[in-house]
């Protein structure tokens, strides 16, 4: 699949989502300084959540007190509307995260939400795991054609499986990502070798990482089991107000993550063998050579206790003793001279 001008395949470096989500706090300059921040640390895209909340929400749940350190109102509703952009914001943060040269598209919760995305005109959209089973959703933002990131928390197989042949026979660009929705999750539900339980069962899909964990080595793990998109959430601090900022990177986190999936995929290689220049001199230093034991003389008939290995290497290697054994010396050779197949007859 194809975001704007980042190629997600096999052969590509991990795509790197940075999920701000609600982490800007209803402010958009700090959303700003977060998308430039993501930036700095090396990710592909940064991601925003949208809502059209009073069409999401029963009556009931948005009117429902929500009295918390992390609210930022009264009820659930006031709380989710305090957070949410409209429209000029989005304006603007799609022009600022241009100018920056880093991909931007949202979650879209709803199909009002998918539509005002559509209209934005972001590369791509994203599904969170409570909407895997939204099959309606899933078609309609198939429908719009640009790339899907789906994450499949919660889900069995056949969840998954309900929600790929409802998006693949519309839309091929699709993206089914690996998640375990605990905000953070215990580490022995990760449960990363659905990775590779994904790319066999999923051939037409890319295969992604929504990794809800606090920290940066399962990224690696995910990359070699065979995903090729991650989506971190991401915070300038971890101490702030909200829910999610606890188990989301802080940009030293983020940079040291993009750096390690980057040196992965180059370290990787090809599969063949080989010797390198950078090896040759300390290998030289660290490696044998065949030199002889004494002073000999000329026609003298080699035996084992004439041979010493020894460093540097660089010489005769000493997998060629054999070839020396029982021959005759055509030159006299000093002590600790080293020795070579021309000075044998």
């Amino acid at each position: 699949m194809q975001v704007n001008s980042h190629v997600i395949d096999d052969a590509s470096d991990m795509y790197v989502i940075a999920e701000i989500g609600h982490n800007h706090q209803g402010n958009v300059e700090k959303c700003k300084e977060l998308f430039r921040a993501a930036k700095s640390a090396g990710a592909h895209a940064v991601k925003l959540q949208k809502r059209d909340n009073r069409a999401l929400f029963t009556r009931e749940a948005f009117d429902k007190p929500y009295d918390n350190p992390n609210s930022f109102g009264e009820t659930y509703g006031a709380h989710r509307e305090f957070l949410e952009f409209g429209w000029d914001e989005y304006v603007e943060l799609k022009r600022y995260a241009s100018e920056l040269g880093i991909d931007f598209f949202s979650t879209a919760f709803d199909m009002p939400s998918a539509d005002f995305l559509a209209k934005l005109e972001v590369p791509a959209f994203k599904i969170a795991s409570g909407d895997l089973k939204t099959i309606p959703l899933l078609q309609h933002v198939a429908r719009l054609g640009k790339p899907m990131f789906v994450s499949t928390g919660g889900a069995t197989l056949e969840d998954v499986r309900r929600a790929y042949e409802a998006i693949t026979p519309i839309n091929k660009q699709l993206c089914l990502m690996q998640c375990t929705a605990g905000y953070p999750p215990e580490w022995n539900e990760l449960n990363l070798r659905v990775i590779e339980s994904f790319k066999r069962e999923f051939p037409l899909a890319v295969i992604g990482f929504s990794s809800h964990d606090n920290g940066i080595a399962m990224s690696i793990a995910s990359y070699m089991l065979g995903a090729r998109a991650i989506e971190k959430h991401f915070t300038l601090n971890r101490a702030s107000k909200g829910t999610d900022h606890a188990f989301s990177l802080e940009p030293v986190g983020l940079t040291k993550m993009v750096r390690d999936l980057r040196r992965l995929r180059i370290a990787l290689g090809d599969g063949v063998k080989r010797t390198y220049d950078s090896e040759k001199l300390p290998l030289t230093k660290m490696g044998k050579s065949l030199y002889a034991a004494h002073a000999l003389s000329k026609g003298q008939v080699l035996k084992s206790a004439d041979i010493v290995m020894k460093s540097p290497g660089g010489g005769l290697p000493p997998y060629e003793l054999q070839r020396l054994l029982g021959k005759r010396l055509a030159v006299d050779v000093r002590a600790e001279q080293a020795l070579s197949i021309n000075m044998v007859e």
